[in-house]
């Protein structure tokens, strides 16, 4: 994995350190796949503090840092604010189809359970 260069700068994994088995165990958690669900419907990064998650504030920043480190997420300094951006692209080319699908049977779920 690479490494921070300062507080300011965020570690994240490589395209080609990214495994199927830490995107999958990323995706699990239900907080964490609502994250990005939201992620991916939206039109560009979202700060930490729009999401507005039942969980403590230690508990959300630890949502961040699993999709981070496991390379769903890629997270970027903005001002004061922590920039969050689906890393789509990366996650297409490694494995193609399995966000997509993971999405629409999260959305699928999310219909039949009210969660909407």
């Amino acid at each position: 994995m690479t490494t921070a260069t300062s507080p300011r700068v965020l570690a994240h994994p490589t395209r080609d350190e990214i495994r199927l088995e830490g995107v999958l165990h990323a995706l699990a958690d239900p907080m964490r796949l609502q994250v990005v669900r939201e992620l991916a419907t939206a039109e560009g990064p979202l700060s930490c503090s729009y999401f507005d998650l039942p969980v403590t504030k230690s508990t959300t920043t630890h949502h961040f840092r699993v999709l981070r480190e496991n390379g769903v997420i890629q997270q970027i300094y903005q001002g004061t604010a922590k920039k969050n951006g689906l890393r789509r692209e990366d996650l297409d080319a490694l494995f193609p189809g399995l966000l997509d699908s993971i999405l629409a049977a999260a959305t699928g779920q999310a219909e039949r359970h009210g969660d909407e």
